[in-house]
């Protein structure tokens, strides 16, 4: 998957090319490629005269970076305690089977990425899914299976 280097430049050019916004700029290309491929981190590094490994260590620490191409729709289940006795754990199944992959995963078609996390904070209203950002409390397998299908039938 080949990357414009000019939106890299760009991210580096609104962070001033300051090494010390290493962080924000990596989320900034994150948020333009929905994911930090080899290249841009080279970029990066020879930019903001970093080490490469030191742009490695950075990414690979912080779970909210991705190093494999993810897909265009987040899909996060909780599996803290009050979701998990609720159900997390069978919901986290179910969309696995219809997405046919594993948490960690993202779909052949870059539509879809299936994540876990272990609390989202949100207890009482729980289990959780969170679609691109967007929180949906009180969930099922079928509110689930639901709300893929929409999600997928919106970008269409």
């Amino acid at each position: 998957m080949e990357i414009d280097p000019k939106k890299i430049d760009y991210v580096l050019m609104k962070n001033r090319r300051d090494r010390n916004a290493l962080i924000p700029i990596l989320q900034d290309i994150q948020a333009e490629l929905n994911w930090l491929p080899e290249e841009a981190l080279e970029i990066v590094a020879l930019e903001l005269g970093i080490p490469l490994i030191d742009v490695y260590g950075v990414t690979t620490f912080y779970r909210t970076f991705s190093l494999k191409p993810r897909g265009k729709h987040i899909v996060t289940v909780c599996l803290g305690t009050a979701c998990h006795v609720r159900g997390g754990q069978r919901i986290t199944e179910t969309i696995s089977r219809e997405l046919k992959i594993n948490s960690g995963e993202t779909t052949k078609d870059l539509k879809f990425t299936l994540e876990t996390v272990n609390c989202l904070g949100c207890c009482a209203i729980g289990p959780i899914v969170v679609v691109d950002g967007e929180y949906y409390g009180g969930m099922t397998s079928q509110k689930a299976l639901a709300l893929l299908k929409r999600t997928g039938r919106e970008e269409a």
